[in-house]
């Protein structure tokens, strides 16, 4: 006797999305994906997703517009606001992130820079389009015309705190391990000639600071907690 299970079947319309930021870069971030699927996914998310010229990376493409089936939060803006095929910012980090590991030095520092509302309003004619303020972090930013480039909600503390995280812990590549030392493994640019961080370990006076940077690989620094400043200089080859 055989047991058979039902298998539905989901028609996906014509005009739903073809790629969606959170597949791609969680497919790496979570490890389920082989390397040569992590590379193609995320050489597809940066081929359709990231527009260069408008600053941003959408959520997914083409945006929900006649589509009759319902596709909740999603259709529930016009398209290319907000989730709807704009960018929102959480999963635009993300993508950063997954490029991080993937080692792909030469454009995760690259699309983070761009990510951020410094870039959105590095000139007035940047800062005309952006519309918001040029100093927090915006959930969105619109990806269609006539409104490419313009921020959306501004001062959502979510997306500015992955957006300082990623900085921090996969484009410098400064984690915290166990409380008990630095672990710096940068992914920059090779034009970086250096960078320097400084860091104060919580609940304690004690301080690092730690010019020239360079190259990639991997260092690791044991914390001390004496209550003096360390200068810690890691050249990476």
């Amino acid at each position: 006797m055989k047991c058979v299970r039902e298998v539905g079947i989901r028609v996906i319309p014509k005009d739903s999305p073809r790629i969606d930021a959170l597949a791609q870069a969680w497919a790496v971030i979570s490890g389920a994906a082989p390397p040569e699927r992590a590379w193609q996914a995320m050489g597809e998310a940066e081929r359709q997703l990231v527009s260069e010229a408008g600053g941003l990376i959408r959520l997914l493409t083409p945006p929900f517009d006649t589509c009759a089936r319902g596709s909740g939060l999603h259709q529930g803006y016009v398209p290319g606001i907000r989730e709807n095929g704009g960018q929102y910012t959480h999963a635009a980090v993300w993508v950063v992130w997954a490029l991080a590991l993937l080692g792909r030095r030469d454009r995760a520092a690259r699309l983070l820079e761009m990510l951020t509302p410094v870039h959105h309003s590095r000139d007035r004619a940047a800062a005309d389009v952006y519309k918001v303020e040029p100093y927090v972090v915006a959930a969105d930013v619109y990806s269609e015309h006539p409104h490419v480039g313009r921020g959306g909600w501004t001062w959502y503390t979510g997306s500015a705190g992955w957006l300082y995280r990623i900085a921090l812990e996969s484009v410098l590549g400064v984690q915290l391990e166990n409380g008990e030392r630095l672990r710096v493994k940068p992914c920059i640019p090779d034009d970086w000639p250096r960078f320097m961080v400084r860091y104060r370990l919580p609940h304690a006076k004690t301080r690092y600071g730690r010019p020239g940077l360079l190259g990639d690989g991997a260092a690791t620094i044991p914390l001390l907690r004496d209550g003096q400043v360390h200068c810690v200089r890691i050249v990476l080859g």
